[in-house]
């Protein structure tokens, strides 16, 4: 461990306001002494935001312009929110409220409810999957486990977007959303899942920013003491804000304009939670004196890298596209992205398991690789070729490291030596602050070789091995460091939620690795299918798709592994192709060239005068493109199809021939060619679509108005498993 890195751990606190400024490039700097009016700040992945707002908010307080309790940051997740306050207090600017909306929010209507509603708060469910299970039963609805989670997640979606369960279905097909049950049904849960809170008493996490907004908005007393309160915000990945995140947003703000948001467009992958970058992208037609300021220098990942991130992006189309930053890489050249094809699923894991070995064996810390992928169902086998080649590794999205059982109890021993361990004997050949951390933690589980496998005793075990390495830093950063001082940082940490690095390498998926980095990443799974997921039908979709493989991408500092396989089980057939997305980018394909950036050059914008993007859009056609490779379609067949005729196919044979049975009784009963009931194209989309509504099936090419009046029923209840009454399909 070096002195450099001990200083990055622990730093020194900056003696001035001055000295906050030290390091930052022209931009951040920029970022960081723009304190008054709106600001707006593009920050290209990995181009050091959190730390150009930091330092600002950091430089404020120092400067005597800011008062730390007057300024309220907000960001997404309690992470997120942790490490801020954690750099903040590095900088000498403790007392500033970092916090997440619904953090903050909550904090609000607490101390505001006996005053603006009266009597006790309702208690906060942490889960409502129950909820939406009872409603639905209340319904007489059956719901599988996929189904309940996908319907909770449209209630969250409608809440989030201010969205009643009477307008439900008209905004859900406005908003283009897949609903995973008839839109009526939907609708009808979600108005039962709201009686059965009222009846109970209780509040889930969405009413925690609604009934914030409603008091807010009804009492003006209430709005003005916040308001005096927080005279300052500073908005962290402003383009995941939904529409209620806004409205709450504009009430904290109230006339002021003492604001400043950063985010970047080309990072939206949360529209499906009501997540939407229109707020970032149209802040300077609502603040036309916005100072904006771009941040295109990448810190982090190698010009390979970048390189690659920004091919990505430069075939991408739609509203985010067009307002993309190139980034230019300020790191020296590193090794070219490696691209491998595997034959099936478990040889793509075991081959990464085998590569990770490799790089453990030569000194790379596992904690500094990862291995992403699209899905947590593919986490399993990754998990346990890493245990049958004898490398930890840790999950992204446990829970928080300081709520870990065995987090807290090794805190509860560590504290207790720290106040009597004259009196202990494991303490009495322990001679810096390391051997006396080893030797509490001994007694608590902790090993100096880790035990073999997975599973929970491995976690609990990385668990204490992280609070043994930190122990070695603290003690390495600060010299004569007693117990008690390591405690005291504990505490702080888990205030802050900065949890210490667990040695393994980590698992996540790329929604949850966004924000973290690694000097290793391994992007697996990228196949047609995955990357793009199957069901992202529409181009806001796929769109959306690209931005997330992006994502996984910029995860990368030095090296970056992308893989895929041709069938999901050994021996299975081969059909799958790599992603789209990496045409045109990996060695030997081929694709459409990209655009340039049109936002890609740092840089400050100062005072609009004019609101940008006023003059109108014009609308194109879109052409039809292969859902597989996206390639352009011309044949009427493949149109129908909407994929190239040689391309794989993920149809479900068996509801084929059953829809060809039921076409030759329906062919037979009218006394006409069986094409002209459907024909096998249409048949053969229908059997990959496997529509379950009228609004699915009508959107195949070959149903028509006509035919989905006169055998919609009969497809929809073929499709949905069910036998078919000869005498049905007559209108």
């Amino acid at each position: 461990m070096t002195a450099a890195t001990h200083s990055s751990l622990f730093p020194q606190v900056p003696d001035s306001a001055d000295a906050v400024l030290d390091g930052l490039d022209p931009e951040q700097r920029a970022v960081a002494t723009a304190l008054h009016g709106p600001v707006c700040v593009l920050a290209g992945a990995g181009t050091g935001k959190t730390r150009a707002i930091t330092h600002r908010i950091a430089y404020g307080v120092r400067a005597g312009i800011l008062q730390p309790s007057t300024v309220l940051a907000v960001t997404f997740t309690n992470r997120a929110a942790g490490e801020m306050r954690g750099r903040l207090r590095q900088l000498g600017a403790a007392g500033v409220q970092a916090r997440t909306f619904h953090s903050a929010a909550l904090r609000q209507l607490q101390y505001f409810w006996p005053k603006a509603i009266g009597g006790s708060m309702p208690r906060l469910v942490d889960r409502k999957i129950q909820l939406v299970a009872d409603a639905a039963a209340a319904c007489r609805i059956r719901l599988d486990r996929g189904e309940l989670r996908d319907v909770t997640g449209e209630i969250e979606w409608s809440k989030v977007t201010q969205t009643v369960p009477a307008d439900y279905a008209l905004a859900a097909a406005k908003a283009g959303r897949d609903a995973p049950r008839d839109p009526a049904e939907i609708a009808q849960l979600y108005s039962v899942y709201e009686d059965l809170k009222r009846d109970r008493s209780v509040i889930d996490f969405e009413d925690v920013l609604l009934l914030t907004v409603a008091v807010l908005q009804d009492r003006q007393d209430v709005a003005e003491q916040v308001r005096s309160q927080y005279q300052h915000f500073v908005v962290d990945e402003y383009q995941d804000v939904s529409p209620l995140q806004q409205r709450l947003l504009e009430l904290w703000l109230g006339e002021r304009d003492s604001l400043c948001v950063v985010g970047d467009a080309s990072q939206t992958i949360y529209s499906f939670t009501g997540a939407t970058p229109d707020h970032l992208l149209d802040f300077r037609n609502r603040h036309p004196g916005a100072t904006v300021v771009k941040l295109v220098r990448d810190y982090r990942s190698t010009p390979q890298v970048v390189h690659l991130a920004n091919g990505l992006l430069s075939q991408a189309r739609g509203r985010a596209a067009d307002h993309r930053l190139e980034l230019v890489s300020q790191r020296s050249a590193g090794p070219e992205p490696g691209y491998t094809e595997y034959p099936d699923e478990p040889a793509e894991a075991e081959g990464a398991a085998r590569r990770i070995r490799e790089l453990v064996d030569a000194g790379v810390r596992a904690s500094e690789i990862a291995i992403l992928f699209r899905t947590n169902s593919q986490s399993e086998t990754y998990e346990q070729a890493l245990a049958d080649a004898g490398v930890s590794y840790q999950l992204r999205g446990a829970e928080r490291f300081f709520d870990r059982p065995e987090v807290r109890k090794a805190g509860v021993a560590l504290r207790g030596a720290a106040r009597f361990g004259g009196n202990d004997s494991l303490l009495d050949e322990a001679v810096d602050l390391p051997s006396q951390v080893r030797a509490v933690l001994s007694g608590e589980g902790w090993t100096p070789q880790p035990p073999a496998g997975s599973g929970a005793v491995r976690e609990r075990w990385e668990s204490l091995a992280a609070l043994v390495n930190l122990a070695h830093d603290f003690a390495a950063a600060k010299p004569g460091a007693t117990l008690g001082d390591l405690v005291a940082e504990l505490d702080e940490r888990a205030g802050a939620q900065h949890a210490p690095t667990v040695q393994g390498v980590t698992l996540a998926s790329l929604h949850s690795a966004k924000g973290l980095e690694w000097d290793v990443v391994f992007l697996v799974g990228v196949a047609e299918g995955m990357m793009p997921i199957t069901y992202a039908k529409t181009d806001e979709q796929i769109e959306e798709e690209r931005r997330l493989l992006y994502v996984g991408v910029t995860r990368a500092r030095e090296r970056l592994h992308v893989s895929w396989a041709l069938s999901r089980s050994p021996g299975g057939r081969a059909s799958r192709r790599p992603s789209r997305f990496l045409d045109g980018l990996r060695p030997g394909s081929t694709g459409a060239a990209g655009r340039a950036a049109s936002g890609g050059v740092a840089g400050v914008e100062r005072g609009f005068t004019t609101r940008a993007e006023a003059a109108p859009r014009r609308v194109q056609r879109t052409v039809a493109r292969c859902r597989v490779c996206g390639r352009t379609l011309t044949d009427a067949g493949e149109m129908k199809l909407m994929r190239c005729e040689d391309c794989p196919s993920d149809m479900d044979e068996g509801l084929y021939e059953r829809l060809r049975d039921w076409r030759a009784v329906q062919a037979r009963r009218s006394g006409q060619p069986a094409f002209c009931v459907f024909t096998d194209k249409t048949l053969m989309a229908i059997a990959e679509a496997v529509p379950d509504a009228d609004g699915e099936l009508a959107r195949i090419p070959g149903v028509g108005v006509r035919k989905l009046h006169r055998y919609g029923a009969d497809v929809l209840a073929i499709c949905a498993g069910q036998e078919v009454e000869e005498g049905d399909g007559e209108g």
